[in-house]
């Protein structure tokens, strides 16, 4: 009985240590994550790794309530900052970014755009990500109102989940017009549909974004490795090739 016991362990401790480490990941990240973590794959190919990408508002309460995510990448630093309060982080809070909000349409140059065209007739629909749980959705409101558009536009705008929803909504058609992030507009799958205008950051509280290891994470090696390679130089270039404005800097 003893021995089918040691081994029934020894069979558990196996299949853990080979679960890949799990990111939970911001959607502006969706494009630049994955260049970091496909270079990091050929430098390291003995460490795997799965990224998913949502709203940050809602990865932090399923991290609350056990969700098992190694790695937590936040469009908004507050949600990590209060998990490591809470206790649910083993690192410290690290600062990676600064995200930029813009204007984007598939249909119209939206670099010609300023936000009180959204004013126009032509303009139905209007998507921002959400602002009860989406970082960019939340920054979004923040600079309508600030440009005195908001209860105007009010009546015209759609929620995308996150903000890659969000871009998605627009690209199908489902709205003219949209408030994304700079780091999708410089994405591969739409920088040749045209331009962006960028959003003056006075308009909103900033988009400062943080990642934490998380507290099941405190032993995974491959979680740590991770988190210190992203303030590698080549991870930086990446992150700001696709728009983000590093802290540092």
């Amino acid at each position: 009985m003893k021995a089918m016991l040691c081994m029934l362990i020894l069979v558990w401790a196996t299949a853990q240590a080979q679960q890949p480490t799990r990111i939970a990941a911001a959607s502006d990240l969706r494009f630049a994550l994955d260049d970091i973590l496909e270079n990091y794959r050929e430098d390291h190919p003995e460490r795997s790794i799965e990224v998913i990408y949502g709203s940050s508002g809602r990865f932090s309460t399923q991290i609350i309530n056990g969700a098992p995510f190694d790695l937590y990448f936040s469009a908004d630093i507050a949600y990590p900052e209060a998990l490591a309060e809470a206790g649910l982080a083993a690192s410290e809070v690290v600062p990676y970014a600064l995200g930029r909000l813009v204007l984007w349409s598939s249909t119209r140059e939206a670099s010609e755009l300023r936000l009180e065209d959204l004013q126009q007739s032509e303009f139905r629909r209007i998507a921002i990500a959400n602002p009860r749980h989406a970082p960019y959705g939340a920054r979004a409101k923040e600079a309508l109102e600030s440009a005195g558009l908001w209860d105007s536009l009010e009546s015209r705008l759609v929620f995308g989940e996150n903000i890659a929803h969000t871009m998605q909504l627009v690209r199908s058609g489902a709205a003219e017009v949209g408030i994304i992030a700079l780091s999708l507009a410089l994405s591969p799958i739409i920088l040749d549909q045209g331009g962006y205008y960028l959003i003056d950051d006075a308009l909103h509280q900033p988009l400062e974004q943080g990642f934490i290891v998380t507290a099941r994470a405190a032993d995974n090696e491959t979680a740590h490795h991770f988190a210190h390679y992203m303030g590698q130089n080549e991870s930086r270039s990446i992150m700001r090739a696709y728009g983000f404005v590093l802290p540092s800097e």
